[in-house]
């Protein structure tokens, strides 16, 4: 496959969701603030879905990230 992603190694993942409209207008902040808070953390992939049905809309972010841990 020519546009296949290559694999990226993870070992961590966080998902922000949203249902109500106010949180999904706020989402993005919510993501940058959870960011900036951990410089620590190499984000190597990003996921957005958007899902809905006849009453509800979702957003969610999904973030896969890399954390140098100490060895054990």
């Amino acid at each position: 496959m020519k546009d296949a992603k290559p694999l990226l190694r993870f070992n961590g993942v966080k998902v922000f969701s949203a249902t109500m409209a106010q949180e999904r207008e706020n989402l993005g902040e919510k993501v940058t603030a959870w960011i900036r808070e951990r410089p620590q953390y190499q984000i190597v992939d990003t996921i957005v879905t958007q899902s809905s049905d006849e009453a509800f809309h979702c957003l969610a972010i999904t973030i896969f990230y890399w954390e140098d841990r100490p060895a054990k």
